[in-house]
């Protein structure tokens, strides 16, 4: 017996392939689309027996796609929104266009999807893929890219067991790229160069290219409140940033220079010979790398907590360097069991990432000094949940569609990249716009 057909209609595409592989997962066949106009054609063509929508779509209304789908077949209708919030607009979807669901951005994408279960069941004999996506721990791996130094402010946010959080803060630490790594595990002669191939089927359902799509994946996390695993390749690296219920907490990577002990080292906490003599002693014993440094009197207990915090976010913001690669999507829990949590919300971890990683002719291939940004009638995120220096809020009200991008640039009275990451980032959080 096939497995039910649901189709899936939102302009923002991370999101979209984010929800699809949600549905895939759960034993449905899903058609997709960002228009309203393709999604008629496919629901023509078709005939799936459930439509997700989102109501603001770039050439029609989600409502007005509703009604032309259901003049073809009285199928269920589940609306999405970031716009129209409140229960008179879902009292309205309901009684004017029968919607059996209707979910706020951010939505919990578990409570979606049990809504659509329970008007159309899944074939309980979907088999699900396994997820091809591991970070080999037990192995270290080279790149053949310097990284730039990296700044970290001294501030660590953190959660563990027993609803435990904390503030953490120490001094603003600078990660340089260290010369002479350590390598403990070197890879294998099997080892391989990069990922496998994209295939027409998982493309832009399971794997795709990274490009500039990060702060785009962060959201779609955030704005399903997904539990899960986003990995990205590029050649032999490997890196995984963990979520929960739409929060990033953890981060993993195979790269010598994010190790623990070496992080230690970039950051100026030990030297080479001492992370040398540490790795020697923790492999002799089969111990953590920590634990030896801890023993040797190289590292206070305390101060592990917060420096693993440091490493973490820097795992993630490294990724923001990255304008190629390979992502993966996968929904699991692996993040439960660890005993450190990153408390950053996505809306300033994506805005400070892009401050400190995307270099200038980045900023201005993504948003040209002739472009004007205005607010985005489907935000993200709401303003307050961005962290604002001064002189940016006060530019903020003048971004209104009126002035180009050089023109703000020289309101701002700031270094052009400076201001253009500040715009492009609030772009990336869909809290502006851009228009050509």
């Amino acid at each position: 017996m096939p497995s039910p057909k649901v189709l899936i209609v939102d302009d923002n595409q991370e999101l979209l392939n984010l929800l699809a592989r949600l549905f895939t997962d759960a034993g449905y066949q899903v058609v997709q689309a960002s228009k309203g106009k393709a999604a008629l054609d496919l629901a023509k063509a078709d005939r799936p027996q459930l439509a997700v929508i989102d109501i603001l779509l770039p050439d029609m209304m989600g409502y007005h796609l509703a009604d032309a789908i259901r003049r073809e077949s009285t199928i269920p209708v589940i609306f999405l929104t970031g716009v129209f919030k409140g229960g008179k607009h879902a009292g309205e979807a309901k009684t004017k266009y029968g919607a059996v669901g209707y979910f706020e951005k951010p939505f919990e994408a578990n409570k979606l999807l049990e809504t659509a279960k329970s008007v159309v069941k899944p074939n309980p004999q979907q088999e699900v893929g396994v997820d091809s996506f591991e970070v080999e721990l037990d192995i270290d791996v080279e790149d053949e890219r310097q990284q730039d130094p990296m700044e970290l402010t001294g501030v660590v946010r953190i959660s563990g067991g027993d609803n435990i959080s904390a503030e953490l803060r120490g001094a603003k630490l600078t990660a340089g790229a260290s010369k002479a790594p350590v390598l403990v595990r070197p890879p294998p002669a099997s080892y391989p160069t990069g990922p496998a191939p994209i295939t027409e089927a998982e493309r832009g359902i399971r794997r795709g290219e990274l490009r500039d799509n990060l702060p785009q994946l962060i959201n779609a996390f955030y704005q399903s409140q997904e539990t899960g695993e986003l990995g990205v390749h590029r050649g032999k690296v490997k890196k995984v940033v963990y979520f929960e219920k739409g929060q990033p907490v953890f981060a993993q990577s195979n790269l010598v220079t994010d190790r623990f002990g070496q992080f230690l080292v970039r950051v100026g906490k030990i030297n080479e010979g001492q992370l040398k003599q540490a790795a020697a002693a923790a492999a002799a014993s089969k111990r953590r790398t920590g634990d030896v440094l801890v023993e040797m009197g190289l590292l206070k207990e305390t101060e592990r907590l917060y420096y693993v915090g440091q490493q973490v976010k820097s795992i993630i913001y490294s990724l923001f360097g990255w304008e190629e690669g390979v992502y993966e999507l996968a929904f699991k829990h692996s993040a439960q069991g660890e005993s450190i949590k990153l408390d950053a919300h996505p809306a300033n971890l994506i805005m400070r990432g892009i401050k400190k990683l995307y270099k200038p002719e980045r900023l201005r291939r993504l948003l040209a000094p002739e472009d004007r940004v205005l607010p985005s009638l489907q935000p993200a995120y709401a303003l307050s949940d961005v962290d604002l220096e001064r002189w940016e809020a006060e530019l903020l009200p003048r971004a209104d569609g009126t002035r180009t991008v050089a023109e703000l640039v020289a309101i701002a009275g700031r270094p052009e990249a400076v201001v253009h990451g500040f715009l492009y980032g609030l772009v990336a959080l869909s809290v502006l716009e851009r228009r050509a």
